[in-house]
């Protein structure tokens, strides 16, 4: 690699601050703690100047670690809370106002529709939403979604998670699209602000739900997450279907992208 090119690398890579420390709680590790905010940076660092792919691989994933952490240690902070709501209606007591009125919040962040579901149904089901998605498991999917960072969606829109949109002028038009179809690639203003999106979608789409299923009798076992085990339940997130699932297992294996899940 050029020393140019690392020292541009290098010179993005010292600018996450970490604003605020969260106290640590039992799902957050004490890493996470120290990231409950990252400051969202605005310069997207060229990969594709790296030859070295092995240098790339590292450079990509250090790059992203701290953003999928700092969010995770957001969520781990809203779980510990909502913890205490699940436990108040599941005892049969009802919510004060105020209390409704936060889990009503929280159910429509993460788009639950709560119609004709009761307050006990309510906080079950965000319990269910609201958790981490494992750093391995994110990390092998931005490399496979943007390669490696080099795409152009990566480099003009800071997606790193291939997400589409679908309001004109919302993201990047594809230059395969398909005629009649009119998803864009959507933009993002931060790489913190995809990764936030990407975690957002995995824990409200209905697509995901089995990989909500299989996270949640992780946690009822008392297990540790295992990517390898959730990414079963990405088969619609490409098109590609099982070989997707298969390409984010290989990329975590590869990798032993396991090895950051502990902060």
């Amino acid at each position: 690699m050029a020393a140019g090119a690392l020292g541009c690398l290098l010179a993005v890579l010292v600018t996450y601050v970490s604003l605020t420390t969260a106290p640590a709680t039992s799902e957050m590790t004490a890493a996470e703690a120290d990231l409950s905010e990252v400051k969202p940076i605005s310069v997207f660092p060229d990969f594709a100047s790296i030859d070295s792919v092995a240098v790339k691989k590292q450079q990509f994933f250090d790059f992203l670690e701290d953003y999928v952490m700092a969010e995770n240690a957001n969520i781990a902070e809203t779980r510990s809370e909502l913890r205490s709501y699940v436990d108040i209606v599941n005892s049969g007591v009802a919510f004060s106002q105020r209390e409704r009125r936060w889990i009503l919040q929280l159910a429509e962040h993460y788009d639950l529709d709560t119609s004709a579901l009761s307050d006990r149904e309510i906080a079950n089901e965000l319990y269910l939403r609201v958790d981490k998605v494992p750093v391995s498991l994110a990390l092998a999917q931005a490399a496979n979604e943007s390669a490696w960072g080099t795409s152009r969606f990566a480099r003009q829109g800071n997606n790193i998670f291939g997400q589409w949109c679908y309001e004109k002028g919302c993201g990047l038009v594809p230059r395969r699209r398909p005629s009649g179809a009119t998803h864009e690639v959507k933009k993002f203003d931060s790489i913190q602000e995809s990764v936030n999106a990407y975690i957002n979608n995995i824990n409200t789409h209905p697509s995901y739900g089995y990989l909500r299923e299989l996270r949640a009798r992780m946690r009822d076992q008392n297990r540790p997450l295992d990517s390898l085990g959730l990414a079963v339940g990405l088969g619609s997130y490409s098109q590609r279907g099982d070989n997707y699932v298969d390409e984010v297992q290989n990329l975590i294996m590869q990798n032993q992208l396991t090895e950051r899940d502990n902060g």
